[in-house]
């Protein structure tokens, strides 16, 4: 071994499809060492993971390990370094048992060929003891809490005895107990000699468990130094940069009345005790990061979700919302952030993706009325500005933002009051993006009233009138849309500043 980092990555570049995702980037973890790779979404983090875990081959750049050169021409070679993987989105085989999981790809067999399960099960056993964790090794994974599906992911990791553990935002899906003991675990592995990359955005967890940090912006290293020397708020203005241009697409006009009114909503796990209200007219913002739970607060509003507390009130009228077609029935439109699978269906045609929600207004005694449906998309294909000749083909041959496009026209058809739009310009282009944010602006000035969820801070500064910060479940701030910056945003996302300090 020579002297030296545990595992260094060095001038790294990779670019997919021409656009650049990292540049010269530079990398290096001790042994024994807790890192925080940090960085706001899209600043290549994940994508520099990956070649360390084998996914993808850099375009330059060299990876070591203990002092030597490694090519990671694949996962098993990068596996087979010492390197596991746990990732946001959980891997987990949901119909297979927790020791079956465990040892996926690596069973245990006797000479004649036969697993050997009960000891498959007692190793299981053991190291999840480790964790805390008191599960049948037998139990179908589909059956738990997704609390221990992550811990499941990580006790494979210690299974396999890694020296470097790569764990991105593992305490999305944990309780605060579950949390104090990962960072026990992962101080008890520092001990060991094991390395740890550690990427997450909630800086107060960053700050207790970790003893180093690098920071990515733009796919370039912007900082990296010890935690103990750097204050939140430095490291906070690292990710941010320099403000990118922060133009306003909505300005201070006059709102109708209130039309939607949340009181005391909860549900266990998830959020607790949100309260707002919502104007004609208004475009009201709720942004955070991973785990901060709007998504499932809105999905809980639309039906999607069935167990929650509080009230929901619409036109003053109390609704007792638990299926979709109430919402419908409510006047609510949900644009959800996984446009391809849960909000387009890709083997229908443009023409009718746009008439799913209200079927009822082109059809005539049982049959459909083309030429309605017709004339009613031609007048959302101006309005919207949606690029298609034939609005008959196939709707997956769009682009993600003409598809986007076409969900609005099928909420608008379904003459929805209040529009909720998830992540409304995930995998769209920049130019794409602004047209995104001009239709959502004339939706509030045709007096539709509209909440977007964005884990992008700068985009709901360009499109909110107001804005909700959330962390853990909870709103912790709100801004007026003039008044917010990106880094206050990010603080109060982080866990960095209470929520105290802004609502009392």
């Amino acid at each position: 071994m020579t002297e030296g980092p545990f595992m260094a990555m060095k001038n790294i570049d990779k670019s997919f499809n021409g656009v650049t995702v990292l540049r010269n980037v530079n990398l290096d973890v001790e042994k024994g060492e807790i890192h925080a790779l940090l960085g706001e979404n899209g600043a290549g983090k994940s994508t520099l993971m990956n070649i360390l875990g084998g996914v993808h081959m850099p375009d330059n750049g060299s990876v070591y390990i203990d002092g030597e050169q490694v090519k990671m021409l694949n996962p098993r070679i990068s596996q087979e370094q010492g390197i596991s993987f746990i990732h946001q989105e959980l891997n987990v085989v949901a119909d297979l048992t927790v020791y079956e999981n465990m040892f996926l790809g690596s069973e245990l067999r006797n000479k004649i060929g036969f697993l050997k399960v009960e000891e498959m099960c007692k190793e299981t056993h053991d190291v999840l003891a480790t964790l805390g964790v008191d599960v049948d090794p037998k139990e179908y994974v589909r059956n738990l809490d997704t609390s221990y599906k992550q811990l499941i992911e990580i006790a494979k990791a210690l299974l396999r005895k890694s020296r470097v553990i790569i764990m991105d935002e593992p305490t999305t899906s944990l309780t605060e107990h579950e949390v104090d003991r990962l960072f026990e675990l992962m101080r008890n592995l520092r001990k060991t000699g094991v390395s740890i990359i550690y990427i997450s955005h909630k800086l107060k967890e960053i700050k207790a468990v970790c003893d180093r940090f690098t920071v990515l912006r733009d796919g370039k290293v912007v900082g990296t130094g010890s935690m103990d020397a750097e204050s939140p708020e430095t490291i906070t203005k690292m990710m941010v940069g320099k403000a990118v241009s922060q133009e306003r697409f909505v300005h201070g006009d006059p709102f109708g009345p209130v039309i939607m009114e949340i009181s005391g909503l909860s549900s266990e796990g998830l959020f607790k005790n949100i309260n707002f209200s919502l104007r004609k007219g208004e475009i009201l913002g709720f942004t955070g990061l991973a785990g901060d739970g709007r998504t499932e607060l809105f999905e809980s509003i639309f039906g999607y979700r069935r167990k929650y507390t509080g009230e929901i009130k619409i036109n003053g009228k109390s609704e007792k919302i638990d299926h979709p077609r109430k919402a419908l029935r409510a006047g609510i439109g949900f644009v959800p952030k996984n446009r391809k699978e849960n909000a387009i269906i890709k083997d229908l045609s443009v023409i009718q993706n746009m008439s799913l929600s209200s079927m009822g207004n082109f059809e005539n005694m049982g049959f459909l009325r083309d030429s309605i449906e017709k004339e009613r998309f031609k007048h959302y294909k101006g309005l919207l500005n949606i690029k298609v000749h034939n609005p008959q083909i196939t709707i997956d041959k769009l682009s993600g933002g003409n598809q986007q496009k076409v969900v609005i026209a099928k909420w608008l058809e379904a003459n929805t009051e209040i529009l909720i739009f998830d992540n409304p310009t995930q995998g769209i282009d920049v130019g794409a993006k602004q047209e995104i944010y001009q239709e959502i602006v004339s939706l509030s000035e045709m007096g539709k009233a509209v909440i977007v969820l964005s884990s992008e801070a700068p985009e709901v500064i360009k499109i909110c009138h107001s804005i909700n910060v959330m962390y853990h479940g909870e709103i912790t701030a709100r801004f007026n849309g003039e008044d917010a910056n990106e880094e206050e945003i990010m603080q109060y996302a982080t866990g960095s500043k209470k929520e105290v300090e802004k609502i009392g």
